[in-house]
């Protein structure tokens, strides 16, 4: 899949779970509004995350030089693209170390404890999703702005909405996977190993293409990444996305008029 649908698809799974538009969502994790909207560009960032792996990714060009330094030598230990970190290990591993940001803490007289590595964290995510969403144009610095507003933020005036934020990047990573595991390339879901098929299996149409020599596993349902499928797909989950926004905006906006004309 292609980097900005990595991106929405991760935004469309978060609104899936954490929203209340009616009959498009699940609501299984209610958050907010504002948990809403800011977990789905935290989702959507956290989607682009496997691809760390890669030196054209989205990460790669986020920063100058560093950027790149950090995609190559991410690509050179986990063995290069789709390796370790397409994995479901790496999904696991994902959700301890966003568990463990909860850790690195700052206590101030003002705002009390301030969950300073959630906020790296979430203004990181953030700007990966603004810019490959094209959400800010221009300098490279745009999207981190826009990321570090939005982090600081909520973990001055509504601390409590990063409690949801471990859900968020696993669900971001998982759904990464799911997504390039509908490509023909496949994924390495049990990387370090890989089970090999039969010869007898290799020389079936069609179950070949699901269950490859190199013993990567697809479904390849949208052919290859950047395929006319894809673009079709997502622009269907791009109008979800949007519908279910403004959805929660106008549900917030109704609930605040009617408490203020109370």
């Amino acid at each position: 899949m292609m980097g900005a649908h990595h991106a929405i698809t991760g935004a469309a799974a978060w609104i899936a779970v954490a929203g209340t538009a009616p009959y498009l969502t699940t609501g299984l994790d209610p958050v907010g509004t504002v948990g809403v909207f800011t977990g789905a560009l935290v989702c959507a960032g956290a989607a682009l995350l496997p691809d760390v792996d890669h030196h054209n990714a989205t990460i790669a060009h986020s920063v100058p030089v560093v950027g790149s330094i950090v995609a190559g030598a991410a690509e050179v230990a986990s063995g290069g693209h789709r390796h370790f970190t397409h994995g479901l290990l790496a999904a696991v591993a994902a959700y301890f170390g966003s568990q463990a940001l909860n850790l690195a803490v700052v206590h101030t007289s003002h705002h009390g404890n301030i969950q300073v590595g959630a906020g790296i964290a979430t203004a990181a995510l953030i700007a990966f999703a603004a810019k490959a969403l094209k959400l800010t144009r221009g300098s490279w610095a745009l999207p981190w702005l826009f990321g570090a507003a939005i982090a600081a933020a909520v973990l001055l005036w509504s601390p409590q909405q990063i409690l949801w934020l471990p859900i968020a990047i696993t669900l971001g990573y998982v759904v990464h996977l799911l997504g390039d595991g509908l490509t023909t390339a496949g994924m390495p879901w049990l990387w370090p190993w890989h089970p090999k098929p039969p010869h007898w299996w290799q020389n079936i149409p069609i179950l070949n293409t699901i269950w490859k020599p190199n013993g990567y596993m697809a479904f390849p349902i949208l052919g290859d990444a950047g395929s006319l499928r894809e673009w079709v797909l997502c622009a269907f989950v791009s109008l979800y996305v949007l519908y279910c926004f403004v959805y929660e905006g106008f549900w917030a906006f109704g609930v605040n008029l009617l408490t203020l004309m109370k």
